[in-house]
Parts: structure tokens; C-alpha cells; sequence
């Protein structure tokens, strides 16, 4: 099962407009043996819940077809052999969609005119993402984590992840020049002259290598998911890394290890969250200051019904909400704040879903106007 990455164009294909029904399920989910045996069954449970959904809000006719997707997602054994903390499949009319979560979701399964989104943002819109990567004169690899748990990412096809994919049969004769090869593609290689021996030959091989991984990082991870970047190499590595990469979201604070020295991902996590969490808190700190600042003029407010009739006119630039708190219209369906989420995201604006500690407001919505 191919998982469904989560970027700037899932967002605009989960907010496009669908012929209803849009089918929205979330599970909790296990990572290790034996706590994962029973996911496959509570998922088969919230399928049916989800089938009873469809049937009470829209009854008389036939919608096996949409269900048979996610039924189809229950028999796949090699999926639930690698699942993660939380899933999210949200399915519609010639759209199917599965992503592992490296954070918990509260179990739910509805159909609705619409998706439910905000558990979904909960985790990508959140502010305390990051990317990890690890690198060594040979490989690389890439994680993403938050302040729960840190998961490894596939690199996207085009991203070489060790030094045979980058450079393939080409390695450095150790008696030809850097400039006799070049960079990898878009890159200019230093101009470094004379002939060496195999330390100048390593040397070499790996600045080409780093360049490659720089590149595909920044296209195809980095500018899609707008993420911190925080490098784990050993010192030497650190430093060439740092050398060449043209990578914006690039932290200066890196970790002097490499991710495959630690024994668990849990070790890993705990270990970047030290180098992240003063950033992620400043960001916070940063964000609720400026909506202080805004309501103080007029051009905030934390009262829901502002901010719907706010958003509706285009005028919110910014949305924080309170993650799994819901505001419901409706019992079983409807979420407000996941609406207003979904309507400043169609606008333009920018939506972040912080823990309740953080958010500014009782109401657990807090805006920001544009003008």
C-alpha cells in the first residue's frame, strides 16, 4: 500500500469541492507487535460505522463502491505490519487517500458533504514539526517527528539516499580534477586542482554526494513541506553538509550523531526535541504575542461567530485552534472550527493547531485579520 504524502497540494485536493458523500475515518494505531494485532479488527469495526454513517445521511442508493476501497484496506496484511500511532483514509468520488500518523487520533468515522480535516491538521498543520536528516559520507536518510515521536520518511524517488545511487560508476579516478566532474545537476563544483590520493578521492565523492542530497531534499521534501531541517552527521560531515547545501529550512543548531547510533526512534526523538523545543516554543510564544497585539487594535478576536463572519469575508490571515477541541454544529457530523479551519485554508490564509496549553482563548479559536 502506497502511502499518500502530505503537502501544500494534498491540502488544496482535500479542500476542492466533491460531490458528496466524502467519507472521513480516523483510528489510533499501534506500532509494535503484539499491541497492532487488533487494529485491523477496531478498523473493520469503524468501517461499519462508517457504512451505518452513510446510510442514515445518505440513504437510497448504493455506495459499495466508495466502501469497497476502504474494505479493500482492511485485507492488506503488509499495511497493518508497519502502521504508526494514528491513520487517516478519507475517500470520495475518484478519490482515495491513506496516511499514517506519528501522533495519536481520536477513533471516528463519519460521511459528510465534506471531509473532516482538522485531525489531519492537528498533525501537519501543527507548529512543532520537523525534518531529521541523517548523513553520512555514504547514505542518507530523512525523518519527520514532532514533540510525541520522530518516524522514518521514504525520500521521494528522485532523492538518492547512499553514494552508488547518486554517483553511480562515476567515483573520482583519485588523479583526475573536481572540475573534470562537476557538481550534481544545477550544481557548480568548486574549482580544486592537483592531483590526490584516496583521501582526495573520499573527499570528493562525498561533497558530489551531499550536493545531490542537498538537492532533491530542497525540491522534492523541504519546499513541498515548508519543514525546519535538523542535520544529524558527525562533525566532519556536519561541516561539508553545511559547506554546500542551498537548503533555506536548514537549522543552524544540528545534532553531532548519527540517527543510526541511537537504538530506537524514541531515543532519536527525545534527543532532536532538545534541539527543536526552544525554537517550536519561541514560534508559539511569537504567534500568540501578535494575536495579543492584534485583538488589542480591533484586528483579532477569540469569538467564534467573528471569526466565522470573519473568515467569510476573506479577512483572516492567521487561525489558531485548540487541537481535538470541537465546537459541533451537529453531534455526529459537523465540527465549526474544523469548517472555519477549511475556509481560511480555501482564502489563503494560515492555520495552525496548537495544544491546549498554548492557545490564548477559552473559546479555543483565536484569529487574526489581514487588514
Amino acid at each position: 500500500m502506497r502511502m499518500d504524502r502530505f503537502d501544500k497540494s494534498t491540502i488544496d485536493a482535500l479542500l476542492a469541492d466533491r460531490s458528496p458523500p466524502c467519507l472521513s475515518l480516523y483510528q489510533r494505531t499501534h506500532r509494535h507487535h503484539p499491541d497492532n494485532r487488533q487494529d485491523p479488527i477496531r478498523y473493520v469495526n469503524l468501517v461499519s460505522e462508517l457504512e451505518k454513517s452513510l446510510q442514515k445521511r445518505y440513504s437510497g442508493g448504493s455506495h459499495d463502491a466508495l466502501l469497497d476501497q476502504f474494505r479493500a484496506l482492511a485485507e492488506d496484511g503488509e499495511f497493518w505490519n508497519h502502521t504508526l500511532d494514528g491513520l487517516a483514509v478519507l475517500g470520495a468520488e475518484g478519490f482515495f487517500r491513506v496516511f499514517r500518523l506519528p501522533r495519536t487520533v481520536p477513533d471516528l468515522a463519519i460521511a459528510a458533504n465534506s471531509f473532516h480535516i482538522k485531525p489531519l491538521l492537528s498533525h501537519f498543520q501543527s507548529a512543532d514539526r520537523f525534518h531529521v536528516l541523517g548523513l553520512d559520507r555514504k547514505q542518507a536518510t530523512l525523518f519527520e517527528g514532532n514533540h510525541n515521536a520522530v518516524s522514518r520518511v521514504h525520500l521521494h524517488e528522485d532523492v538518492p539516499s547512499t553514494l552508488t545511487e547518486a554517483l553511480g560508476a562515476e567515483l573520482t579516478d583519485p588523479h583526475r580534477t573536481v572540475a573534470s566532474y562537476g557538481g550534481a545537476a544545477d550544481y557548480q563544483a568548486p574549482m580544486q586542482h592537483g592531483h590526490g590520493g584516496k583521501k582526495d578521492q573520499v573527499g570528493i565523492d562525498t561533497e558530489r554526494f551531499f550536493r545531490a542530497v542537498d538537492k532533491g531534499i530542497v525540491e522534492h521534501h523541504s519546499r513541498p513541506g515548508g519543514l525546519p531541517l535538523i542535520l544529524a552527521a558527525l562533525p566532519e560531515h556536519q561541516h561539508v553538509f553545511r559547506e554546500i547545501s542551498s537548503n533555506p529550512n536548514l537549522m543552524e543548531d544540528g545534532i553531532d550523531i548519527h540517527p543510526e547510533s541511537f537504538e530506537t526512534e524514541d531515543a532519536l526523538q527525545e534527543h532532536v526535541w532538545r534541539v527543536m523545543e526552544p525554537h517550536v516554543s519561541a514560534q508559539w510564544t511569537k504567534m500568540v504575542d501578535e494575536f495579543k497585539q492584534a485583538a488589542s487594535k480591533g484586528n483579532g478576536t477569540d469569538r467564534i461567530e467573528d471569526v466565522v463572519r470573519e473568515t467569510t469575508l476573506g479577512r483572516v490571515d492567521t487561525l489558531m485552534i485548540e487541537a481535538f477541541r470541537e465546537n459541533p454544529a451537529d453531534p455526529e457530523v459537523e465540527d465549526v472550527l474544523d469548517d472555519l479551519a477549511s475556509m481560511v485554508l480555501k482564502k489563503g490564509g494560515q492555520v495552525f493547531v496548537l495544544p491546549r496549553e498554548r492557545i490564548p482563548t477559552e473559546t479555543g479559536v483565536a484569529a487574526i485579520y489581514r487588514y
